[in-house]
């Protein structure tokens, strides 16, 4: 079941924010296996984070990553609120555009006809 995770630290400034996505990169859990959507939002002194996750053993597995990197800078991230999601709505992703086919002949073929 998919689960929706809200996180809203005391205090995570903008800068401890990215610093923490440059180490989840490094660490090979800048996308990963699971996270649906993410969201980073408020002001930029006080962050709030809001995730959708395909199920709480993928979330639970990315925490293994996520928690020390934490605490290595110094981020109380506190507990999640964590929710059962019902239903995800998306945008649909658009077919990809037609190539027009040209009625106009080529160049070589006007010319050809033109002798």
């Amino acid at each position: 079941m998919a689960i929706g995770v809200y996180f809203s630290p005391a205090a995570l400034s903008a800068e401890q924010y990215d610093e923490s996505i440059k180490r989840l990169r490094q660490a090979g859990a800048g996308h990963p296996t699971g996270r649906v959507y993410h969201a980073s939002f408020g002001d930029l002194t006080k962050l709030s984070v809001f995730d959708v996750w395909t199920s709480q053993a993928a979330f639970d597995k990315f925490g293994k990553t996520l928690l020390p990197i934490a605490q290595q800078m110094g981020v109380d991230l506190g507990a999640p609120q964590i929710v059962p999601i019902y239903k995800v709505i998306t945008r649909p992703k658009a077919a990809p555009a037609k190539k027009k086919r040209s009625s106009a002949k080529p160049a070589a073929r006007r010319a050809k006809k033109k002798r």
